[in-house]
C-alpha cells in the first residue's frame, strides 16, 4: 500500500557517500525537525532522471530553499557508489543529498517500489516527489505515465 498524505515515514537506513566514505543515515536524521523535499528516480545515470527529473531540483534549488526547505533529497534503488558518482557527475554534491536505497527497503517500505525486472533493471523506485514535514508526509506526487509530469520541481514549487 502506498503511504499517504499525513502518514510519517519509516525509519528505514539509508546509505549516501561522503568525504570519508559510505555512511549509513537514518531516516529520522533526514527528517526528523526539518522540511524535506524528497524525489525519487527509478535509475541514477538513467536518461529521465539525468536529463529531466534532476535538473529540475538543480535548478530550482535556492527557490525551493527560500520556501522553508532544509533539504533537498533524491532516491533511488542503487548502490552508494553509484549515488555517490551520480552527484559528483551532475553537479549535484553539496547541493542534494543523494541517498542510495540499495535493496528497495524504503521504496517498499512506503510503497513506491516498481519490479522493472521484464525490462531486465529488477526493483526500482516509481518515480515521485513529496514534500516531508517532521517526518510526516504533506505532498506526493507519483508518476502514472512515463516522463516527469507529476514530480518534477515546478510542481513541489508550486505545492510550497
Amino acid at each position: 500500500m502506498t503511504i499517504s498524505v499525513g502518514e510519517k515515514l519509516p525509519d528505514v537506513t539509508f546509505k549516501t557517500m561522503t568525504a570519508d566514505g559510505a555512511k549509513d543515515i537514518k531516516g529520522k536524521e533526514i527528517f526528523a525537525g526539518k522540511k524535506v523535499v524528497l524525489f525519487g528516480v527509478p535509475g541514477a545515470f538513467t536518461p529521465t532522471c539525468s536529463n529531466n527529473h534532476l535538473p529540475g531540483y538543480l535548478e530550482n534549488h535556492d527557490a525551493i530553499l527560500a520556501r522553508g526547505v532544509d533539504t533537498i533529497a533524491v532516491v533511488s534503488v542503487n548502490d552508494v557508489h553509484v549515488m555517490g558518482a551520480w552527484a559528483r557527475f551532475s553537479g549535484g554534491e553539496g547541493k542534494i543529498l543523494y541517498l542510495a536505497d540499495g535493496s528497495g527497503d524504503f521504496a517498499k517500505a512506503v510503497g513506491l517500489d516498481n519490479d522493472l525486472s521484464a525490462a531486465g533493471m529488477g526493483l526500482r523506485s516509481k518515480r515521485f516527489s513529496m514534500i516531508v514535514d517532521d517526518g510526516k508526509v504533506t505532498a506526493l506526487n507519483v508518476e502514472t505515465k512515463p516522463g516527469v509530469n507529476e514530480s518534477g520541481a515546478a510542481k513541489i514549487l508550486e505545492q510550497l
